[in-house]
């Protein structure tokens, strides 16, 4: 992460890298004097942008507060007077967020399986896990460049064993999470990690889940919108098989229900001037068009019963932290209900403060969720694996980040 930087020629330097963002997200040219509300982003783009610059500078002001600049140059005027250099020395605290379905695609976490032996180990635990469920490798289904990703069955087991394999290979370089979540099916890998639930069981829950959901028919789906949860039941109010699949952040709210539905849904919320956007998944995941699947479902959860979880655990079925069995139970109300991600994650915040939050999966989904319930003060947010091409020159930055690997700086881990 880069700091600001002081003085005239850094702050030409750095007026120059912003408007050209802005330009990128925004879609068109910009200088300058280019009015913030002029240049072309919407609350998608604006939070794309907020991501780059914390990624360059760390947190110094929220995205609403970039909106309040009039133009560009007082935007970058007023991130350089924000501008300060990290604290060092602080004990670093480790949030693990294990991202779910609509994360996958062809050569998920390829550069890392290619130059990481400890990835490529880990996965490979994993999909012996795997194999006699499933009856066919998982690294094949990962790394592969067909129509696998596209196989609700294969797909969720791949992004489960891809999850645990970076997961494992933070642990094994010394990484100690305070805290952990997941998003969907995230909470499985999330739940073995916590102790909760034995890794070979929830594989075995993880291609039981898939298989049920592939039996179901087809015309279900999942509608990202940019409104708050209010305004999208409300939208969703006269389609009876239309509900709340997600509420991950401030105006970030998914809906789940059959195709028709959401596409009426879809129409009139464009009719007032609303984006919104299908995921790519074939299923309406947490909601009620899941119930077919449950009496399967919790009979083989019964099988191993689930245990109190050994790291804090923040569920997104309570939005809360659990520290009750993740029994049958809670795998069965689990695939019904709506994931409260953005409730979790700010009682995580509060509660456990973690310095940074660690989104583990195949590519960064939930980190501009994270980062956005943070708000300026909140921690550095960064993704394990930023898509195929991420390698082990990236994983090693991200080691480092968190002082671990072969080149920390302390053995202190909290």
């Amino acid at each position: 992460m880069e700091h600001v930087p002081q003085g005239e020629p850094g702050i030409s330097g750095f007026l120059c890298w912003l408007t050209e963002r802005i330009a990128y997200h925004g879609g068109r040219p910009v200088v300058p004097g280019t009015p913030i509300a002029e240049c072309g982003l919407d609350s998608v783009a604006m939070l794309s942008l907020f991501g780059d610059v914390e990624e360059k500078c760390g947190s110094l002001i929220g995205p609403e507060d970039m909106w309040a600049c009039p133009t560009v140059r007082d935007l970058a005027h007023r991130l350089v007077v924000c501008g300060t250099p990290a604290v060092r020395g602080r004990r670093i605290r480790v949030a693990f967020v294990f991202g779910g379905q609509g994360g996958q695609h062809p050569g998920m976490a390829g550069g890392l399986y290619r130059d990481s032996a400890t990835y490529r180990a880990c996965l490979g635990r994993f999909d012996e896990m795997l194999r006699p469920c499933l009856g066919r490798s998982v690294v094949e289904s990962a790394l592969g460049r067909g129509p696998d990703t596209e196989d609700t069955a294969l797909s969720q087991s791949a992004l489960f064993a891809v999850g645990c394999a970076l997961a494992q290979t933070l642990l094994d370089a010394g990484v100690r999470p305070v805290a952990v979540l997941g998003h969907g099916m995230g909470e499985l890998a999330a739940a073995a990690v916590a102790g909760a639930v034995p890794f070979a069981d929830a594989a075995r829950l993880v291609v039981l889940r898939g298989a049920s959901v592939q039996r179901l028919p087809e015309g279900g789906g999942m509608l990202a919108v940019c409104v708050g949860p209010y305004e999208a039941a409300e939208a969703a109010a006269c389609e009876p098989g239309v509900s709340i699949g997600a509420v991950n952040a401030a105006r970030a709210t998914v809906l789940s229900g059959t195709l028709d539905g959401l596409g009426r849904v879809r129409d009139r919320l464009a009719r007032d001037g609303v984006l919104s956007r299908f995921l790519p998944v074939r299923y309406a995941f947490h909601s009620p068009l899941m119930e077919p699947v449950v009496p399967e479902l919790r009979a083989a959860a019964e099988q191993f019963g689930g245990a109190v979880p050994r790291l804090p655990y923040y569920s997104a079925v309570y939005g809360r932290q659990s520290a009750e069995p993740l029994g049958a139970a809670y795998w069965a109300q689990h695939i019904t209900s709506p994931v409260r991600f953005a409730d979790a994650v700010r009682e995580m915040l509060h509660r456990h403060a973690p310095t940074h939050v660690v989104e583990i999966g195949p590519r960064p989904v939930l980190t501009p969720f994270v980062r956005r319930i943070g708000g300026p003060e909140g921690p550095r947010c960064l993704p394990v694996c930023q898509g195929p091409q991420s390698d082990a020159v990236d994983l090693a930055g991200v080691l480092s980040e968190l002082d671990a690997g072969p080149l920390a700086e302390s053995t202190v881990r909290w």
